[in-house]
């Protein structure tokens, strides 16, 4: 069952992304495509032959495998569909962090790896946010680790739900603090325009312009995982209800039913976010996540005052 998540998480990840594309599409009038043309462009750079550089070492040939892989172990450690798995024992904050800032390592030494002037500035500027947005992210889900006392996922999930419909402070400074670090290191706007080929708005693109073939289709494919890893976060942490408990065929139905329901409303809600809101300065990222650490920090605070007090 814990490989079945997982492969659920790697086969849902390009549908979430082309739901967003529609749901921008159909706010902005204009035509959209298909739902699965996520799915046909990776196909489709499978199927083409990746062009290397000739002064590319092999952390160029290697990263993308690095990445997805790294990506593909973040996701097994989530709770999607069920909890108390398998692979619960390893489901901790700090090793998830963990994969993706290893993923975030390799990607960046990527982009600097051929010596182009936009692999170095996409690589400077991805280390830059990815500092900022980690402490933050860590001070959010630190919140739920206080409330269920463990910094396990699957049982501090567990504990929310079996708790039921209760009004924390803490976890709406935490919600709030959390999606603003997912809109940050997913590369979404405002931070970041992941359909901008120009070079004063680039982040991740300027570190993928040298990838092409079945090496980009990894790159993409673990950018879709990513997206879909923050999304479940904030839905199954903060929303759990509907989560399997127990592994029988009803639970785990009603569970992939939940999350897909939860995961497609988070996805309108960017898309109606980023229809309306301008990207950003790079230098006032800084102001941005220094406002999702102070969230976070709130909510650990309001976390001490007003509930271990009791």
């Amino acid at each position: 069952m814990a490989i079945v998540q997982t492969l659920l998480f790697a086969a849902l990840a390009p549908l979430l992304a082309g739901w967003l594309k529609w749901c921008k599409c159909f706010l902005q009038n204009r035509r959209a495509p298909s739902l699965f043309q996520s799915y046909r462009d990776l196909i489709k750079l499978t199927r083409k032959q990746p062009v290397v550089a000739e002064h590319a070492s092999w952390v160029f040939t290697r990263a993308p495998y690095i990445i997805f892989s790294a990506t593909v172990l973040a996701a097994s450690v989530v709770p999607l569909i069920a909890v108390n798995l398998p692979t619960s024992a390893i489901a901790d904050v700090i090793v998830l962090v963990g994969f993706l800032g290893s993923a975030r390592f390799f990607l960046a030494l990527a982009g600097l790896d051929i010596g182009t002037a936009f692999g170095g500035m996409g690589s400077s500027r991805e280390m830059t946010v990815s500092s900022l947005a980690e402490p933050a992210m860590l001070m959010a889900v630190f919140t739920l680790s206080m409330t269920a006392s463990t910094t396990n996922l699957s049982v501090g999930i567990t504990h929310v739900l079996n708790e039921g419909l209760v009004l924390r402070p803490s976890f709406v400074f935490a919600l709030f603090a959390l999606i603003l670090v997912a809109v940050a290191e997913t590369g979404r706007i405002p931070i970041d325009n992941p359909t901008t080929h120009l070079e004063l708005t680039m982040i991740h693109e300027a570190m993928i312009l040298e990838y092409s073939g079945r090496h980009l289709a990894l790159i993409e494919w673990a950018s879709q995982l990513k997206l879909m890893l923050y999304g479940v976060l904030i839905a199954n942490i903060f929303f759990p209800w509907g989560i399997a408990e127990t592994i029988s065929l009803q639970s785990l139905l009603s569970g992939l039913l939940a999350i897909v329901g939860k995961l497609a409303v988070l996805a309108i809600v960017l898309a109606i976010s980023e229809t309306l809101v301008a990207k950003m300065r790079l230098f006032r990222v800084q102001e941005y996540l220094s406002f999702a650490y102070l969230l976070g920090l709130l909510g650990m605070l309001s976390h001490i005052i007003l509930e271990a007090s009791r």
